[in-house]
């Protein structure tokens, strides 16, 4: 099967390979910019109902399409495997997470005789580059197809150790940063933003950059001037800001009036066994609250900031007269995470809990600290669905899609309520660098949503 499916891959790419034109005639082929959150909440967003000022995503809604029933896994591995390949997960090896369970589909790894997206573009003459989060083994990305990678193989520790992170291949350079002054998702835009200057002077080629953003996944880090910004706007409590997500969604047209707010959904222990049903905000203790309250602040603090960093790289996109020839998609890896009860966790990912009060509430968030947000918060993150990261209810399998494509898009500003998933991004991206043999994909193109048809 392996063999078979590499096979027909590369013949697609090899017959393709000298159409190098835009879908439409163009002599240029397009840029490609494709950002990815991780454990980003279906509602966090504001044009999807969110209360955290999102400007830069909601204006890729409001200049491309927004698509309300995009669909990944309910994992990071899996997403990212279908999201590469254009297959799904369990036929390139990662039927689950980095763990090689010596079973077919399950080997920890993408399948190395299958081509991911930059293999397919580099033989398409682009030139290729990946900051952020890998996730599909712990191969070296430079060994699939990307030219130069900034970033983390698995997920991040901490974001506040430029250690962390590597720079490959071996000896390429990297950004410097006084002590005390680094945070993970502003240096990866700023690797970022240093790989399409090399794209723009060095290479002369379309590029395809993937951004694969760490953030707002734990432990919950962000710079203090960005938790001040919301330091009191969570402690009303998880159930007023779901009713509050819920009711600007319907007011978006994301949801008809006769829709309804799911109850409080369920949440399980560290052995995944529900031992519960996320309580009711008013049911806890002053100290609890305001501990769950900057939980949720610091989060919506690190989603603040990939805002902002996505606004980063619009600009440069502006700067340099290419944001009219680039396709931007923007999507999150799966639902928001609820590991592992209402109240989070604290010191690694563990059941442990640690109860914050006094002085100690200003300390979270920083350097040497590992807080998640919880199940109730999470619940919140994914309004109005069921569930979370780790199942497939719609809570944790529903993703955000932004899909900017200037000249491209008619009627921009639209929501489009047509079904998606993450394995139609592939002959999406190959579509529209001019390829028109998309066979051996079992996802489809969804060019045809830019001009308001249908996908059938």
């Amino acid at each position: 099967m392996r063999s078979g499916i590499s096979l027909l891959m590369f013949g697609v790419v090899f017959l393709a390979s000298g159409v190098v034109c835009r879908g439409e005639g163009s002599a240029t082929p397009p840029n490609v910019l494709l950002i990815v959150a991780d454990d980003l909440g279906w509602s966090d967003l504001s044009c999807y109902g969110g209360e955290i000022p999102t400007p830069h995503c909601a204006r890729l809604a409001r200049e491309g399409l927004q698509l309300t029933r995009f669909y990944s896994t309910g994992r990071c591995c899996p997403s990212r495997g279908a999201l590469l390949t254009g297959q799904y997960p369990h036929r390139v090896g990662l039927g689950h997470m980095t763990i090689d369970l010596k079973r077919p589909g399950y080997r920890g790894r993408v399948d190395p005789d299958v081509p991911v997206l930059a293999q397919l573009l580099k033989a398409k003459g682009y030139a290729t580059y990946l900051s952020g989060k890998w996730h599909l083994g712990t191969d070296d990305p430079t060994r699939h197809g990307f030219d130069e990678f900034y970033g983390t193989l698995v997920s991040a520790k901490t974001f506040w150790d430029p250690a962390h992170l590597l720079r490959l291949p071996a000896g390429r350079p990297r950004r410097e940063y006084p002590a005390g002054t680094f945070y993970a998702t502003d240096a990866v835009t700023d690797q970022a933003l240093d790989f399409l200057d090399q794209a723009r002077n060095e290479t002369g080629k379309p590029w395809f950059l993937y951004l694969a953003y760490h953030a707002p996944h734990f432990p919950l880090h962000a710079r203090l001037e960005d938790i001040a910004r919301h330091a009191s706007r969570y402690q009303v409590g998880w159930d007023q800001i779901r009713q509050a997500r819920f009711a600007r969604q319907v007011e978006l047209g994301l949801f008809a009036e006769t829709a309804q707010l799911s109850p409080r959904s369920p949440y399980w222990d560290y052995g995944e066994q529900h031992t519960g049903v996320n309580p009711g905000w008013d049911s806890l203790d002053a100290e609890r609250r305001a501990d769950l309250a900057r939980r949720m602040a610091i989060y919506a603090a690190m989603v603040d900031r990939l805002d902002q960093n996505v606004g980063r790289v619009l600009k440069s996109l502006e700067e340099h007269a290419e944001a009219d020839n680039t396709l931007v998609i923007f999507c999150s890896d799966n639902g928001a995470c609820a590991e592992w009860d209402p109240h989070g966790f604290d010191i690694s990912s563990s059941p442990q809990n640690i109860l914050h009060t006094g002085d100690q509430l200003e300390q979270m968030g920083s350097a040497g600290t590992f807080h998640s947000v919880g199940s109730g918060w999470a619940n919140a993150s994914n309004t109005p669905f069921r569930m979370y990261k780790h199942y497939n209810h719609e809570g944790g399998i529903s993703s955000p899609c932004l899909i900017r494509f200037p000249g491209r898009i008619q009627a921009a500003g639209r929501i489009d309520n047509t079904p998606a998933h993450l394995i139609d991004l592939v002959p999406t991206i190959l579509g529209a660098s001019g390829q028109t043999d998309l066979a051996g994909y079992p996802g489809k193109s969804l060019a045809p949503l830019f001009d308001q048809q249908s996908l059938s």
